[in-house]
């Protein structure tokens, strides 16, 4: 049984989904396909990247349209071979939270090896609090790649959650989000003592992870479609990573067909049709962001 799922459901064993599009602001084709998306009514929130090169094209967008439902990704991260994003703060870079060429690690492993906590939340803070000076309304936090939910940075990572008044990403079922991330070896009891943290603050928290799946099996359509029907009792949270044609092809040439795959796919409509044919509930991050905030009043 679910609190939150009764919450927003009415049903304890109810289902809801957040359609939910990472990357945001990475590059031109995932605002396209962000925006797009979301004024269709096809997803149902996202998170912007903040250091990256095309924040400030989403974020014109989202002070313009109060109807988005943008949270920031945090970022600490930067994966792809030739397009990189390095910190916004000198103090995230004098501490070595960078590579050899000057831009964030390019995974959770690399950054765990240099990590320094003090560092990383002088990073962290300095990307929610320009996102909020370009006058986004953040409707919550999440971490690009994990990373900002790793053993040495997840109480600070709650704790960004609860001095900003912002639900975080991090699930009850924490195997469905630490399996497919990456993260590296992770304590048994961190996730039963955040957890315990925000349910004793009765804050909410979301059940199930999934993501964009690697592989289709058979095809992009039933892959899809499956992962919708079957989804468990209680709040899942569905990470995409929708991008529209056009310059992701030439930022990760072998895997561009994922992002650009499923953004024709949520353009038909039909995964929103799949869940309400289903019963689910789909909801936005706003919705519990407002629930978050009453449990802090």
């Amino acid at each position: 049984m679910s609190a939150l799922a009764k919450a927003l459901t009415g049903d304890p064993n109810g289902r809801a989904l957040l359609l939910h599009v990472d990357d945001v602001g990475m590059c031109h084709g995932a605002n396209v396909a962000f925006l797009e998306l979301s004024r269709a009514g096809a997803v149902t929130c996202g998170s912007v990247m903040v250091p990256c090169p095309w924040f400030r094209e989403i974020a014109n967008a989202a002070t313009a349209d109060a109807a988005l439902d943008l949270g920031v990704h945090l970022t600490l991260t930067s994966e792809w071979p030739q397009y990189r994003w390095a910190p916004l703060t000198a103090h995230a870079r004098a501490s070595g939270l960078v590579d050899e060429q000057g831009y964030f690690p390019r995974n959770c492993l690399a950054l765990r090896e240099r990590l320094d906590v003090e560092a990383a939340e002088t990073e962290l803070r300095a990307q929610i609090d320009r996102a909020l000076d370009a006058g986004i309304d953040v409707t919550h936090l999440d971490a690009h790649m994990g990373a900002a939910a790793v053993p040495e940075l997840a109480d600070l990572y709650v704790r960004l959650g609860i001095d900003y008044r912002l639900p975080v990403l991090l699930p009850r079922q924490v195997d469905s989000y630490t399996a497919v991330l990456r993260l590296g070896e992770i304590p048994p009891s961190l996730h039963a003592r955040e957890l315990g943290m925000l349910q004793s603050r009765g804050l909410p928290v979301i059940d199930q992870f999934r993501m964009t799946p690697e592989t289709y099996d058979p095809d992009v359509e039933t892959t899809y479609r499956r992962m919708i029907e079957t989804l468990p009792a209680g709040v899942t949270y569905f990470a995409l990573h929708c991008n529209a044609p056009g310059d992701i092809e030439t930022i990760v040439p072998p895997r561009a067909h994922r992002r650009t795959n499923e953004y024709v796919l949520f353009g038909t409509g039909a995964p929103v049709r799949w869940a309400t044919d289903e019963g689910i509930r789909l909801v936005g991050m706003r919705e519990i962001r407002a629930l978050w905030q009453g449990a802090l009043s």
